[in-house]
């Protein structure tokens, strides 16, 4: 008989309980179908096509790449980094899209074109003269445009008959450059990594046109991430913008298709003033309205909304949001309702995230998350009506009425369509896996199901929500604990600006609950900087990402103590990963006297050498203010370790590159203080591989075990 998964092996084979999950939901136009991605079952990762009827309720397979006899091996090094900002694990079709009409559905597999013609059923591979990658369908459906290497390309669909050449299938350069260094149609790494644009290229509403970037990487510092287990392979050039040193050019064209272009300067001064925009954040194009280009200047203070004039390319400044410290770039953020221009923007004098119209907040439960899109006058949008919570709500701006879709305590999403179809999916904080509800905005008792086949942990997790020391946090305690007997505690941070991880949503502490049940209190803490309680909160961390961090989570471990009761502080450790790992490193750096042993998974260690657009949004540029980065820099702080530290970090990791804990080891070697380094090979910052996913949770648990409970 075959014995049950453990928790770290399910864990790594449902990557984190992520598969059989449905995900990337689209409702048709004629409002009669949801389309979605969703693995064959919670062990395997390789998603597939699949269609909701909204008439009978049935879900039908609409394309399974398993039959289309195609491997993950070999995806074009584009999609492969892509996934990587994305933190994609999943395999399979991991992305689609739908043409304007509903005709057909376009995917890449393994950098091969395909379509699914909604009406026939058949799904049909389109030749193409290279490897495929980001493909995207016209309104109408009769032409793809996708990117090649550094090409922007487009293909003709035809008539259904087998293609047999790249002329067959009228495939034809729509833009390309000489120089090695310069890619159109892609997004530049800022812009995937840190400014949620993860394309490059926009379809006119028409079909009859693009618009589409052009980035130059020549002026950015250029890195090489080598495989030292393969001395035999050749380096990876990796052009990264480091704090302080140069972005990518990115520019952008009016592209017809018959391959003319007109150069569009989205960065140009507009109505007197001079521009320093230097991030093209996004573009809005829709078919009432000429398109808008959202940009950001270097220090990040202020974010300018404008229409260009596709007759003349001419900017017109239609909208700026600013702020004394940074804009945050909100998914959704600037869309129309009509003719008036919907935002979401920090209000210092409200001390809040608010949905605005045409500038002027609308009086917005919580603070405001995203902006899902509009239906009857209304807009759905996402917000926390608690720090820990995340609820979708329509907003009728008029009245000022919310109605909330979302009734029970967790953290939920949505998609909406057509006709006010809206699909709502969550996490609820008992209870295992995903829900995903189909129903209309004035129809919430006519529900469907989509249904979810993720594995179930192997593990029973309850967290307990608290506020110690006015800050959110969760407790998780061994199953069976008796409430006297002491624990070594155990902080599980992420602690960054930006990211959360005391949330209402099951899967988000599972590895919390694992280690718990390994016989520690874990206590997890969202400190300042974190998001939904307000700018004031998040903006307290300018200029000084360590030490306010650090304060918080040593306030909640005493706050926690003294609640409980049955904390032992003699015997305290910390885990965490990229910014955790940042944070843990700095626990035992700065607390020795609180912190007894720290695992740093992917730390940053030195600001000096994380990307522009994270690192200068909370510390400023490091020529106008070296102070921020030298008071936040572990290096320099090497010589204060005198408890157990280990350092892990993927040698593939292309965002936060392994120098960081290789310069720290260094520093530490050099002051003579003892420590462990666990270098993994060909891994990234997402660590995908199975082995890795599972053994570092065991390794992990003997570190701990060594320098805390049997100590």
């Amino acid at each position: 008989m075959a014995q049950p998964l453990t928790f770290p092996r399910q864990y790594a084979l449902t990557r984190r309980f992520t598969v059989g999950r449905p995900r990337t939901f689209t409702v048709t136009p004629d409002g009669e179908t949801v389309l979605f991605l969703r693995s064959p079952d919670g062990a395997n990762p390789d998603l597939s096509l699949w269609a909701l009827d909204l008439t009978s309720g049935d879900e039908t397979q609409l394309v399974d790449p398993s039959s289309l006899g195609l491997s993950d091996e070999d995806l074009p090094a584009a999609e492969r980094a892509r996934r990587e900002r994305a933190r994609e694990s999943a395999g399979g079709i991991v992305g689609y899209a739908l043409a304007g009409s509903g005709s057909i559905v376009a995917f890449a597999l393994a950098g091969e074109l395909f379509i699914h013609d909604l009406a026939s059923g058949e799904t049909r591979s389109i030749s193409t003269a290279g490897q495929v990658f980001d493909p995207r369908p016209n309104h109408d459906g009769s032409l793809i445009a996708y990117v090649s290497g550094r090409e922007l390309r487009i293909v003709s669909v035809g008539d259904g008959a087998d293609e047999s050449s790249p002329a067959d299938s009228d495939d034809r350069t729509l833009a390309v450059d000489d120089d090695p260094l310069v890619s159109w149609g892609r997004a530049d790494f800022v812009a995937a990594e840190e400014m949620g644009r993860s394309r490059g290229y926009w379809w006119a509403p028409e079909g009859d046109r693009l618009l589409a970037c052009r980035v130059d990487e020549t002026p950015v510092p250029r890195w090489w991430i080598a495989d030292p287990a393969n001395p035999d392979q050749e380096p990876t050039e990796n052009r990264y913008p480091v704090a302080g040193s140069n972005n990518p050019i990115v520019e952008l064209a009016l592209i017809e298709l018959d391959g003319s272009r007109r150069m569009i300067d989205w960065a140009a001064d507009v109505g007197g003033q001079t521009s320093d925009a230097e991030y093209l954040a996004d573009i809005v194009w829709s078919r009432s309205h000429d398109p808008l280009v959202v940009r950001q200047p270097r220090h990040q203070r202020a974010v300018e909304i404008l229409d260009i004039d596709l007759e003349t390319s001419a900017l017109a400044l239609r909208h700026t949001i600013g702020d004394a410290h940074w804009v945050e770039l909100i998914p959704g953020s600037p869309s129309w309702l009509g003719d008036r221009l919907l935002t979401i923007e920090d209000r210092a004098d409200l001390d809040q995230r608010v949905l605005c119209v045409d500038g002027e907040p609308v009086d917005t439960p919580g603070h405001a998350r995203s902006i899902i899109g509009t239906s009857g006058g209304r807009v759905l949008i996402t917000a926390w009506t608690h720090p820990t919570e995340v609820h979708v709500m329509a907003i009728d701006p008029e009245s000022g009425e919310a109605q909330t879709l979302t009734d029970e305590p967790g953290v939920f999403g949505a998609s909406l369509g057509t006709n006010g179809i809206v699909v709502i999916t969550g996490s609820r904080p008992q209870i295992p896996g995903t829900i995903t509800r189909v129903t209309r905005l004035d129809e919430t008792t006519d529900q469907l199901e989509i249904a979810s086949v993720e594995s179930t942990p192997a593990i029973e997790c309850s967290p307990e929500f608290l506020e110690l020391a006015g800050l959110q946090s969760a407790v998780l305690l061994p199953n069976g604990h008796d409430g006297t007997t002491p624990l070594p505690v155990l902080l599980d941070p992420y602690g960054g600006p930006h990211a959360q991880r005391v949330t209402k949503a099951h899967g988000g502490h599972l590895v919390s609950q694992w280690f718990a049940d390994q016989g520690y209190a874990v206590l997890v803490t969202d400190g300042r900087g974190t998001p939904g309680r307000g700018p004031a909160f998040e903006r307290e961390v300018w200029g000084d990402v360590a030490q306010p961090v650090l304060d918080d989570q040593i306030a909640a471990l005493d706050a926690a103590a003294e609640h409980f009761g049955f904390f032992d502080l003699d015997r305290v450790g910390i885990r965490g990963w990229s910014f955790g790992g940042y944070l843990a490193a700095l626990a035992v750096l700065r607390r020795p006297d609180r912190v007894h042993a720290a695992i740093a998974g992917a730390p940053v260690t030195t600001w000096h050498l994380y990307d522009t657009h994270y690192t200068e949004r909370y510390l400023g540029h490091p020529d106008v203010h070296p102070e921020h980065y030298a008071q936040t820099d572990l290096i320099a702080e090497a010589d204060k370790l005198a408890r157990p530290l280990m350092l892990i970090h993927g040698l593939a990791d292309d965002n936060v590159v392994a120098a960081h804990t290789l310069r720290l080891s260094s520093a530490l070697l050099a002051a003579g203080r003892q420590h462990e380094v666990l270098p993994l090979s060909g891994v990234t910052h997402m660590t995908p591989q199975e082995v890795v996913a599972e053994n570092l949770l065991h390794l992990q648990r003997d570190f701990l075990a060594a320098n805390l409970v049997n100590h």
